[in-house]
């Protein structure tokens, strides 16, 4: 028997789906908000989870990692009464066993069930033959769903020689987790080669990737070994490979095939054993359409694919990053050790960081190095970009719970004649014009995300982000 847990808003989809898993034979239990059902997967262990995109409190696919870090480690069935191809696309990418329609025939429902149980049974007896083994993750810090998520991509990864490409934001620690993959493998005692395509000159790039003889060209005054020989027994790590020519794709696709490679101005071919990792902060998928990236090179690199989330998305971590890095900055400058005020960790995760972790990093520690002798950071004691972002971020906020209670004022304007800063003003208009817009475009689009996103332009994911900041769900 099995523990099914079913998130859904609607009480006629609650008992159905409950008189499914109880013909089946399994106990169900019912949750009707998100939070519920989160709070409720936490406490107790379940098999499967069926979960509802649309429910008051939020939207399910934003909560799928959260609820896939449960003690119990579910299974996750979403459930949507609205079809959306890009919308099972996100829900598989975040780790959902499957996704369904509304009023599926209980039938496929019941295979879903079934399926998901069987593969969870495989998965268990499977993990527990092998043990609880500690993964090596120098300097990647914290503990949060979509983190844990990433952590357990690289796990499987390593145990395996499958090509990884690592995708992400500039400065999201794509390198690290290419490290991690190298450290966790059976390759870890050999060479981690690095290679950064963003900077290799076109005329060399060869030269640098294969070697090359003496006298191979001008300036070839000796032989050299490139990288890929270097690589030879270890782990090749290309940075920015969205970045690698054109013209030398099709020659590193025939190396990625064959292992062998043949050095500038060589008559000779050699063997080189690596593993690779590559990563990008660029749509390859894109690039390949506009003709920039070849495509059967893009099937070699993504045998296996990490995502890694933008520190904005997992808000979660940022005081365990903030102490780690805290004390890791006040020892290198030989500084007492620092606490922090609320507000500064407040402060830390109010903000954006469009430089993401690289950011976070260089932020701590010109707070630490500026604060110097003083034992406590305050907020005060971040950059004043940082201060001035979270602070109109708060006004505009507040300009719109006034406009909400029925001031009788211009938006964000003070009650009383009171008059805001300008700057202050301007962004809380912004933002009730913004809102109004995503509600126009949500209506006309009637609900469809993949249309909402042709009519204005934006991906799905920055649209999705929008509409979480204004509490906006796809029904208003």
């Amino acid at each position: 028997m099995a523990k099914i847990l079913i998130i859904d808003d609607e009480e006629s989809i609650c008992q159905s789906m409950a008189l499914v898993g109880k013909r089946s034979g399994h106990d169900t239990s019912c949750a009707n908000t998100l939070a519920l059902g989160v709070e409720m997967a936490w406490s107790e262990p379940f098999d499967v989870v069926f979960l509802d995109v649309r429910l008051p409190d939020g939207n399910g696919l934003e909560m799928i990692p959260r609820l896939a870090q449960a003690p119990s480690r579910p299974e996750i069935i979403i459930m949507t009464g609205f079809g959306d191809p890009r919308g099972a696309e996100l829900a598989i990418n975040s780790g959902a066993w499957d996704y369904i329609e509304k009023g599926s025939s209980v039938k496929d429902i019941t295979l879903s069930l079934v399926r998901a149980l069987e593969y969870r049974k495989q998965k268990l007896s499977i993990g527990g033959q092998k043990g609880v083994v500690a993964l090596k993750r120098e300097n990647i810090i914290g503990s949060s769903a979509k983190l844990n998520a990433c952590l357990d991509l690289v796990a499987c990864a390593a145990g395996s020689e499958a090509g990884v490409l690592i995708t992400g934001e500039t400065g999201c620690g794509k390198e690290l987790f290419a490290r991690a993959v190298h450290q966790n493998s059976k390759r870890a005692d050999r060479q981690f080669v690095v290679v950064d395509c963003a900077s290799l000159p076109e005329t060399l790039v060869e030269s640098l990737l294969f070697g090359h003889e003496k006298g191979a060209f001008t300036g070839a005054e000796k032989a050299r070994e490139g990288v890929v020989g270097e690589a030879n027994g270890g782990t090749l790590f290309l940075d920015e490979v969205g970045e690698l020519p054109l013209s030398m794709q099709k020659a590193f696709l025939r190396v990625l095939q064959e292992r062998r490679y043949r050095p500038v101005g060589s008559q000779r071919e050699l063997q080189s054993d690596f593993r690779l990792v590559a990563a990008t902060n660029r749509d390859l998928n894109q690039m390949v359409q506009g003709g920039q990236f070849r495509n059967d090179l893009l099937f070699r690199l993504s045998s296996f694919v990490i995502e890694l989330p933008p520190l904005r998305e997992r808000s979660d971590d940022i005081k365990e990053l903030a102490r780690y890095y805290m004390d890791r900055f006040c020892e290198r400058n030989g500084l007492s050790p620092k606490g922090c005020r609320p507000e500064f960790i407040e402060t830390l995760m109010g903000y954006t960081w469009p430089g993401n972790i690289r950011e976070f990093i260089n932020t701590i520690e010109r707070t630490v190095i500026t604060a110097r002798e003083e034992p406590v950071l305050f907020a005060q004691h971040l950059p004043t970009p940082i201060r001035v972002q979270v602070t109109q971020r708060g006004v505009g906020h507040n300009g719109q719970q006034r406009e909400a209670r029925g001031s009788g004022t211009l938006p964000g304007l003070a009650p009383q004649g009171e008059l805001p800063r300008l700057n202050d003003f301007r962004e809380s208009v912004y933002l009730k014009a913004e809102k109004q817009y995503l509600c126009d475009l949500m209506s006309l689009a009637r609900d469809e995300i993949s249309t909402a996103c042709t009519l204005s332009g934006l991906s799905q994911s920055r649209l999705y982000a929008l509409l979480k900041s204004h509490g906006l769900h796809r029904s208003q």
